[in-house]
């Protein structure tokens, strides 16, 4: 039996999962230990949450460290100690300095959510659907101080159809991600995987998304509206700013479909019945499917409407 691989994983999203499941199953791998970040607040409360690698962790019965510094000397001389041949990271979240990048006897691979050098940064799930993308996958990537500038070993693409949701795409790679992790692992050890160079002249870039991100601009195209809403699913959400009944309010569009025969100003209301709730966008108009509202269930647009019981209502563009 080949040795096994031994691995210290470094994870704190959703994506990262699959992937953590996949090495605690594998008999061809030796699981050191596991890192993630710190415990945050979140919902109304503000009450201290553990990142989904955190839950799955413990769900899985296996140690977690909440590392608050992972360039921290005491936590590269633990690692040293374990002398792991690679430290994986998939949506880690903390930057990585060469010391630690140099530690591991084959050095550390990041699984990056896009097709690099496409989509370098922060939020590559979010950006492909939100630019409409038809195309996008996962890579392996060797672990340099650039950010996601490192040579790729392997790259897995799949093809988008323009119906994918953040959430569920996100899924879907982590999934092929955690399919294919222990082979790519198994070729860098055995040298039948070499890193390749990126085209940086190709480079692309996502930051960070931001609550503000989800703010929907009437004035945009209805298409590129729908998108967001599907991009910012489940956060930060695609909303708008509703006025009625002398209130104002924001209402989240859960799903929505693009009318490009109808026009009318941004933000006007086309058609508000029992059967449609459209709106006027930059080119073309978006029928809202689904919606939610603060404290309310998610709903079918036309029951929100009902709910207003005729009521005037506008949606600014500039707020």
């Amino acid at each position: 039996m080949p040795e096994k691989i031994r691995i210290y994983f470094l994870g704190s999203g959703a994506i990262a999962v699959p992937v953590l499941r996949r090495l605690a199953a594998s008999e061809e791998v030796e699981l050191l230990g596991i890192g993630t970040q710190l415990d945050r607040p979140a919902g109304r409360g503000g009450r201290l949450t553990p990142t989904p690698v955190g839950s799955a962790s413990e769900e899985l019965g296996l140690t977690v460290e909440r590392i608050p510094r992972v360039n921290d000397e005491a936590f590269l001389e633990r690692l040293r100690q374990l002398e792991p041949h690679f430290l994986l990271v998939v949506s880690f979240g903390q930057l990585l300095k060469k010391p630690l990048l140099e530690l591991p006897s084959y050095g550390c691979v990041n699984i990056h959510a896009s097709l690099l050098p496409r989509y370098r940064g922060a939020s590559p799930v979010v950006s492909v659907i939100r630019n409409g993308e038809t195309r996008t996958g996962i890579s392996f990537m060797k672990m340099e101080c650039g950010l996601d500038t490192g040579p790729v070993y392997e790259s897995v693409p799949v093809e988008l159809v323009g119906t994918e949701r953040a959430d569920r795409l996100e899924r879907q790679l982590g999934e092929m991600a955690a399919e294919t992790v222990v082979p790519v692992l198994r070729g860098i050890m055995t040298g039948r995987l070499h890193p390749v160079e990126q085209d940086h002249g190709c480079a692309t870039f996502c930051t960070k998304i931001r609550k503000s991100d989800g703010w929907i601009d009437w004035r945009r195209p209805a298409r590129e509206i729908e998108a967001m809403t599907r991009a910012y699913a489940p956060w930060p959400g695609a909303c708008f700013l509703l006025q009625t009944g002398g209130r104002e309010f924001p209402v989240t569009v859960i799903s929505a479909a693009v009318h490009p025969e109808l026009s009318g100003a941004p933000g006007e209301v086309l058609r508000r019945d029992k059967h449609a709730w459209i709106i006027g966008c930059g080119d073309g108009a978006l029928e809202l499917l689904t919606v939610s509202a603060p404290g309310k269930r998610e709903m079918t647009a036309t029951a929100f409407l009902n709910g207003l019981r005729g009521a005037e209502m506008s949606l600014p563009v500039d707020f």
